[in-house]
């Protein structure tokens, strides 16, 4: 979609920057008397952890500008308003922080958590934080939104432990046997690691697939989900050109849609191109930052939102935001200045050199290996990103972008370390790194320019015509040895974790319908001199 939609200028509708657009459409729509006065009574409130203050952070103020009120909510009784879209998310450390999120339709007073050991019994009281935006009528088919974003900051948790929630406000009290509002529930990580599994996928969107999807992974009883970007399509061209815009009431049907899910399992989600959004803030992601109460421990999260990591039993996950290093789509690439790739060489060693840590797991959106004819791989995450990968050896990188599911063979320098058909063991220090494709969560299907592979239709190919961006945008055709699964459907990803004195990633993709299209485990032998030593031997790059 590269026809200017909003009515700017042809001579900047196709090389405007994140930052650049964001002030033009402020320009545009301040100047036709879009924003309104009186953003204060719909202004951030202080959170509270569990056992402790804690006040609003970098998020309410980056979001000073758009905190706007909507008169007409002063006369609604409050025990009226329902509060909807409740989901999760770990801190920065999952053992002992939660934070719990949702959604009211009106602006409402003093809005708060109530947390408990029983679901009868939920006596904790905890105020939320009001994250507020304000979407203009961007173009004349799509109506101006107000939209009110709780969230409330649990610290100080026992580990291991079922907690029970109930989300209100002034007038609306979750305990009222009169409510239909379910309690929810949550469970911290345990203190010492313990079997646990994860699910993950990319571009999921408002659909029946992306709903069944939801509700076969609470069957997999995750502890945690990754949401490897492109979160809702509220932006549904994702070009990242200042032609596009945005139905901010989508985001309104994903909430609702995920809550049976994100309600009780903690929903890490990173940036993907149809995430930047140029209204709310210069990098885009002010919309995100309003919506998603994520780890605030990345190099940046107030820019950055998408990047942060953190640490489950003996696994750690590294989220890191692909739009910064993108050849494909521009609009926010070099905005890190390479702070982020930076922090994560830093943050890979850290992890990588931490005691009780078996398993570094990288999700983000662009592929840095994938065949699809529609986005293919990205030179910007291979240059950027898959040396320092290599270098700290990293174990599973899980991507979206191609709407499809497509693994490699066990990589190091960029080439073939050893092949891995489905069901085989791959040793991630001797062999090198696999690579997911999990992008089928729910929006439209991409295809491949070969024939499917995967569990029940094995195709094995010498090579895959395909092809990677380049810098300036340029596609460069490429014959690849390395595409070992292949499935054009729906599906998404589920990964038994277990701990012990041989620990190993067993790694399952299951198609819509539950059958398995693809599986295969991790394991870790202990790394050579020269490889403890900063990945002597890697081959190039």
């Amino acid at each position: 979609m590269d026809t200017p939609r909003v009515g700017i200028p042809g001579r900047l509708a196709g090389r405007m920057t994140m930052p650049e657009q964001h002030e033009y459409l402020r320009s545009k729509f301040t100047r036709r008397g879009v924003l309104r006065a009186g953003a204060a009574t719909a202004g951030a409130v202080a959170g509270t952890g569990l056992l402790g203050p804690r006040t609003a952070g970098a998020h309410a103020g980056a979001l000073s500008t758009t905190l706007l009120t909507t008169p007409a909510t002063a006369r609604v009784d409050g025990s009226l308003v329902a509060p909807f879209g409740r989901h999760l998310a770990f801190g920065a450390d999952p053992r002992t922080q939660m934070r719990i999120s949702w959604q009211v339709p009106f602006a409402v007073r003093r809005p708060f958590v109530r947390v408990g050991l029983q679901p009868w019994d939920l006596s904790l009281q905890i105020p939320a934080e009001v994250r507020a935006l304000h979407t203009p009528a961007l173009t004349k088919k799509l109506p101006q939104v107000d939209q009110f974003y709780l969230h409330a900051a649990l610290d100080n948790l026992a580990p291991g432990q079922t907690y029970f929630y109930g989300v209100g406000h002034d007038g609306y009290e979750p305990a009222d046997p009169r409510r239909f509002t379910a309690t929810g529930t949550f469970t911290t990580a345990p203190a010492q690691p313990e079997p646990f599994v994860f699910t993950a996928f990319g571009d999921q969107g408002v659909s029946y697939h992306a709903l069944a999807n939801d509700q076969l992974i609470l069957g997999q009883n995750p502890s945690f989900h990754l949401h490897a970007g492109d979160i809702c399509y509220a932006d549904d061209s994702g070009a990242g050109k200042p032609g596009d815009v945005y139905d901010a009431r989508v985001w309104d049907q994903f909430l609702a849609q995920t809550e049976t899910v994100a309600a009780r399992v903690p929903w890490m989600v990173t940036t993907g191109n149809h995430d930047m959004e140029a209204w709310y803030s210069p990098n885009g992601y002010g919309g995100q930052s309003a919506r998603w109460a994520l780890p605030d421990n990345g190099f940046d999260p107030v820019q950055a939102p998408g990047a942060y990591s953190f640490v489950y039993g003996n696994t750690a996950v590294v989220a890191l935001d692909a739009n910064d290093v993108s050849y494909e789509i521009a609009a926010n690439t070099g905005y890190s200045g390479g702070r982020q790739t930076a922090w994560l060489d830093r943050r890979l060693r850290e992890l990588r050199e931490a005691p009780g840590i078996d398993f570094l797991v990288v999700f983000f959106h662009h592929c840095a290996y994938s065949t699809t004819r529609a986005h293919a791989s990205d030179g910007g995450v291979r240059d950027a990103w898959v040396p320092l990968f290599d270098k700290h050896r990293v174990d599973l990188v899980i991507n979206g972008h191609n709407h499809v599911y497509e693994r490699t063979d066990a990589l190091r320098g960029r080439r073939v370390a050893r092949r891995v058909p489905i069901g085989e063991t791959v040793d991630s220090v001797r062999d090198g790194i696999v690579y997911v494709t999990a992008g089928g969560a729910g929006k439209a299907l991409y295809d491949f320019g070969v024939t499917d592979s995967h569990e029940g239709r094995v195709r094995n190919l010498d090579s895959v015509p395909s092809y990677q961006w380049r810098k300036g945008r340029v596609k460069s055709t490429e014959a690849v040895e390395w595409s070992r699964v292949r499935y054009t459907g729906h599906s998404f990803l589920a990964v038994e974790v277990e701990p012990g004195r041989h620990p190993r990633l067993r790694v399952t993709a299951l198609a819509e319908g539950g059958s398995r299209i693809d599986r295969f485990d991790v394991v870790r032998s202990a790394p050579r001199a020269a490889e403890a030593r900063g990945g002597a031997g890697d081959g190039g790059q």
